[in-house]
Protein backbone atom coordinates (compact mmCIF):
# COMPACT_ATOMS: atom_id res chain seq x y z
CA UNK A 1 0.00 0.00 0.00
CA UNK A 2 1.42 3.74 -0.88
CA UNK A 3 0.73 6.94 0.14
CA UNK A 4 -1.45 9.88 -1.10
CA UNK A 5 -2.31 13.16 -0.31
CA UNK A 6 -6.29 13.85 -0.34
CA UNK A 7 -7.99 17.16 -0.79
CA UNK A 8 -10.85 18.89 0.24
CA UNK A 9 -11.78 21.30 -2.40
CA UNK A 10 -13.78 24.46 -1.50
CA UNK A 11 -11.96 26.65 1.08
CA UNK A 12 -9.10 24.18 0.48
CA UNK A 13 -7.98 24.62 -2.70
CA UNK A 14 -9.50 27.47 -3.92
CA UNK A 15 -11.52 30.19 -1.78
CA UNK A 16 -14.77 29.70 -2.60
CA UNK A 17 -16.78 30.66 0.29
CA UNK A 18 -18.03 34.16 -0.60
CA UNK A 19 -19.21 32.83 -3.88
CA UNK A 20 -21.41 30.58 -1.98
CA UNK A 21 -22.61 32.42 0.53
CA UNK A 22 -23.74 34.79 -1.76
CA UNK A 23 -25.40 32.43 -3.75
CA UNK A 24 -27.21 30.78 -1.28
CA UNK A 25 -28.61 34.43 0.20
CA UNK A 26 -30.02 34.52 -3.27
CA UNK A 27 -31.93 31.84 -3.20
CA UNK A 28 -32.42 31.94 0.73
CA UNK A 29 -33.88 35.45 -0.55
CA UNK A 30 -37.19 33.48 -2.23
CA UNK A 31 -37.84 32.19 1.44
CA UNK A 32 -37.50 35.57 3.07
CA UNK A 33 -34.40 35.34 5.21
CA UNK A 34 -30.53 34.92 4.29
CA UNK A 35 -27.95 33.90 6.48
CA UNK A 36 -24.50 35.73 7.31
CA UNK A 37 -20.97 34.32 7.54
CA UNK A 38 -20.98 32.81 10.71
CA UNK A 39 -23.72 30.65 10.19
CA UNK A 40 -22.48 29.92 7.21
CA UNK A 41 -19.43 28.88 8.38
CA UNK A 42 -21.65 26.73 11.16
CA UNK A 43 -24.57 24.91 9.44
CA UNK A 44 -23.72 24.87 5.88
CA UNK A 45 -19.91 24.61 5.38
CA UNK A 46 -18.81 21.43 4.01
CA UNK A 47 -21.47 19.70 4.49
CA UNK A 48 -24.27 18.03 1.56
CA UNK A 49 -27.00 19.59 -0.05
CA UNK A 50 -29.31 16.94 1.69
CA UNK A 51 -27.99 17.66 5.15
CA UNK A 52 -28.41 21.56 4.18
CA UNK A 53 -31.80 21.19 3.60
CA UNK A 54 -32.87 19.78 6.54
CA UNK A 55 -31.15 22.70 8.19
CA UNK A 56 -31.60 25.61 6.58
CA UNK A 57 -34.96 25.12 5.02
CA UNK A 58 -37.43 22.74 7.26
CA UNK A 59 -40.46 24.35 6.43
CA UNK A 60 -39.89 23.13 2.82
CA UNK A 61 -41.14 19.46 1.51
CA UNK A 62 -37.77 17.72 1.04
CA UNK A 63 -38.32 17.35 -2.67
CA UNK A 64 -38.53 21.31 -2.89
CA UNK A 65 -35.96 22.53 -0.85
CA UNK A 66 -33.31 20.21 -2.75
CA UNK A 67 -35.15 21.78 -5.95
CA UNK A 68 -33.92 25.49 -4.59
CA UNK A 69 -30.41 24.32 -3.39
CA UNK A 70 -30.23 22.49 -7.46
CA UNK A 71 -30.61 26.41 -8.13
CA UNK A 72 -28.57 27.91 -6.09
CA UNK A 73 -25.77 25.57 -7.35
CA UNK A 74 -26.87 26.72 -10.81
CA UNK A 75 -26.50 29.99 -9.68
CA UNK A 76 -22.90 29.47 -7.52
CA UNK A 77 -21.62 28.52 -10.88
CA UNK A 78 -22.81 31.11 -12.82
CA UNK A 79 -20.54 33.26 -10.46
CA UNK A 80 -17.24 31.10 -10.88
CA UNK A 81 -14.84 33.25 -13.18
CA UNK A 82 -11.25 33.68 -12.89
CA UNK A 83 -9.82 31.38 -10.21
CA UNK A 84 -6.53 31.03 -7.72
CA UNK A 85 -5.01 28.45 -6.17
CA UNK A 86 -4.22 28.80 -2.55
CA UNK A 87 -0.88 30.29 -2.14
CA UNK A 88 1.52 27.23 -2.64
CA UNK A 89 -0.66 24.67 -3.76
CA UNK A 90 0.72 24.08 -7.10
CA UNK A 91 4.45 23.26 -5.57
CA UNK A 92 3.16 20.92 -3.25
CA UNK A 93 1.37 19.13 -6.37
CA UNK A 94 4.29 19.32 -8.59
CA UNK A 95 6.32 17.81 -5.41
CA UNK A 96 3.94 14.99 -4.80
CA UNK A 97 4.46 14.24 -8.48
CA UNK A 98 8.03 14.12 -8.48
CA UNK A 99 8.11 11.53 -5.55
CA UNK A 100 4.81 9.25 -7.38
CA UNK A 101 2.21 10.33 -4.74
CA UNK A 102 -1.07 10.10 -6.30
CA UNK A 103 -3.47 13.35 -5.36
CA UNK A 104 -7.25 13.12 -4.83
CA UNK A 105 -10.17 15.53 -4.19
CA UNK A 106 -12.46 14.61 -1.98
CA UNK A 107 -15.77 16.88 -1.81
CA UNK A 108 -19.47 17.37 -0.79
CA UNK A 109 -19.62 19.12 -3.78
CA UNK A 110 -21.80 18.23 -6.56
CA UNK A 111 -19.63 16.65 -8.91
CA UNK A 112 -20.46 19.92 -11.64
CA UNK A 113 -19.42 22.86 -9.34
CA UNK A 114 -16.07 20.36 -8.59
CA UNK A 115 -15.04 19.72 -12.54
CA UNK A 116 -15.82 23.56 -13.23
CA UNK A 117 -13.72 24.71 -10.45
CA UNK A 118 -10.99 22.10 -11.34
CA UNK A 119 -10.90 23.43 -14.54
CA UNK A 120 -10.63 26.95 -13.74
CA UNK A 121 -7.62 26.68 -11.44
CA UNK A 122 -6.42 24.30 -14.62
CA UNK A 123 -5.67 21.40 -12.11
CA UNK A 124 -8.36 18.83 -12.99
CA UNK A 125 -5.36 16.60 -14.57
CA UNK A 126 -3.19 16.62 -11.57
CA UNK A 127 -5.52 14.66 -9.79
CA UNK A 128 -5.93 10.57 -10.05
CA UNK A 129 -9.60 10.69 -8.36
CA UNK A 130 -12.64 12.99 -7.68
CA UNK A 131 -14.77 11.41 -5.12
CA UNK A 132 -18.15 13.08 -4.59
CA UNK A 133 -19.81 12.42 -1.50
CA UNK A 134 -23.18 12.61 -2.67
CA UNK A 135 -22.43 9.58 -4.91
CA UNK A 136 -21.50 7.60 -1.93
CA UNK A 137 -23.82 6.20 0.22
CA UNK A 138 -22.86 8.48 2.62
CA UNK A 139 -21.32 11.89 2.15
CA UNK A 140 -19.13 14.10 4.64
CA UNK A 141 -19.37 14.13 8.24
CA UNK A 142 -19.32 10.02 7.43
CA UNK A 143 -15.31 8.96 6.28
CA UNK A 144 -16.78 7.08 3.27
CA UNK A 145 -15.65 9.82 1.02
CA UNK A 146 -12.08 9.45 2.75
CA UNK A 147 -11.73 5.66 2.93
CA UNK A 148 -13.03 5.86 -0.85
CA UNK A 149 -10.38 8.19 -2.13
CA UNK A 150 -7.73 5.93 -0.50
CA UNK A 151 -8.86 2.62 -2.11
CA UNK A 152 -9.24 4.57 -5.43
CA UNK A 153 -5.51 5.85 -4.95
CA UNK A 154 -4.58 2.22 -3.30
CA UNK A 155 -3.31 3.96 -0.57
CA UNK A 156 -3.15 3.31 3.70
CA UNK A 157 -4.60 5.84 5.51
CA UNK A 158 -1.61 5.70 8.12
CA UNK A 159 0.95 6.71 5.47
CA UNK A 160 -1.53 9.61 3.89
CA UNK A 161 -3.00 12.85 4.64
CA UNK A 162 -5.76 15.17 4.23
CA UNK A 163 -5.99 18.50 3.99
CA UNK A 164 -9.73 20.47 5.03
CA UNK A 165 -11.08 23.41 5.97
CA UNK A 166 -14.62 22.32 7.77
CA UNK A 167 -15.52 20.62 10.64
CA UNK A 168 -17.69 18.27 8.53
CA UNK A 169 -14.61 17.40 6.60
CA UNK A 170 -11.90 17.10 9.31
CA UNK A 171 -14.67 14.76 10.89
CA UNK A 172 -14.52 12.96 7.98
CA UNK A 173 -10.83 12.33 7.67
CA UNK A 174 -10.42 11.93 11.07
CA UNK A 175 -12.58 8.96 11.28
CA UNK A 176 -10.81 7.32 7.77
CA UNK A 177 -7.39 7.45 9.67
CA UNK A 178 -5.74 10.54 8.04
CA UNK A 179 -3.19 13.24 9.46
CA UNK A 180 -5.06 16.06 9.29
CA UNK A 181 -3.85 19.42 7.92
CA UNK A 182 -6.67 22.11 8.53
CA UNK A 183 -6.41 25.30 6.32
CA UNK A 184 -7.77 28.55 8.27
CA UNK A 185 -9.42 29.85 5.54
CA UNK A 186 -12.75 30.25 6.76
CA UNK A 187 -11.51 28.84 10.46
CA UNK A 188 -8.83 30.26 12.78
CA UNK A 189 -5.85 28.40 13.25
CA UNK A 190 -7.38 27.53 16.94
CA UNK A 191 -10.47 26.09 16.18
CA UNK A 192 -8.84 23.97 13.52
CA UNK A 193 -6.72 22.36 16.16
CA UNK A 194 -9.58 22.09 18.16
CA UNK A 195 -11.82 20.14 15.21
CA UNK A 196 -8.47 17.94 15.18
CA UNK A 197 -6.05 19.00 12.95
CA UNK A 198 -2.30 17.88 13.51
CA UNK A 199 -1.35 21.11 12.27
CA UNK A 200 -3.11 24.28 11.49
CA UNK A 201 -1.97 26.67 8.30
CA UNK A 202 -3.15 29.83 6.35
CA UNK A 203 -1.72 28.01 3.03
CA UNK A 204 0.79 25.90 1.70
CA UNK A 205 3.50 27.88 2.22
CA UNK A 206 3.86 26.96 5.82
CA UNK A 207 7.29 26.11 6.40
CA UNK A 208 6.29 23.39 9.09
CA UNK A 209 4.03 21.45 6.31
CA UNK A 210 6.91 19.62 4.39
CA UNK A 211 8.07 18.14 7.90
CA UNK A 212 4.46 16.52 8.81
CA UNK A 213 3.87 14.98 5.17
CA UNK A 214 7.11 13.73 5.50
CA UNK A 215 6.88 12.37 8.78
CA UNK A 216 3.41 10.21 7.90
CA UNK A 217 4.94 9.38 4.66
CA UNK A 218 7.01 7.70 6.37
CA UNK A 219 4.97 6.29 9.09
CA UNK A 220 6.32 7.99 11.70
CA UNK A 221 2.86 10.55 12.46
Amino acid sequence: MKSALLFDLDGTLVDTDHLHLAAFNQLFAEEGFEVDRPTYTAQIMGKPNSAIAAAMLPHLPAKTALALLTRKEAAYRGMVGQLAPIAGLVPLLEWAAARGIPCGVVTNAPRANAELVLAGLSLAGRFHTLVIGDELAAAKPDPLPYRTGLERLGAMAARSVAFEDSPSGMKAALGAGLTLVGLATSLPEAAMLDHGAHLAIRDFTDPRLPGIIEARLAGAV
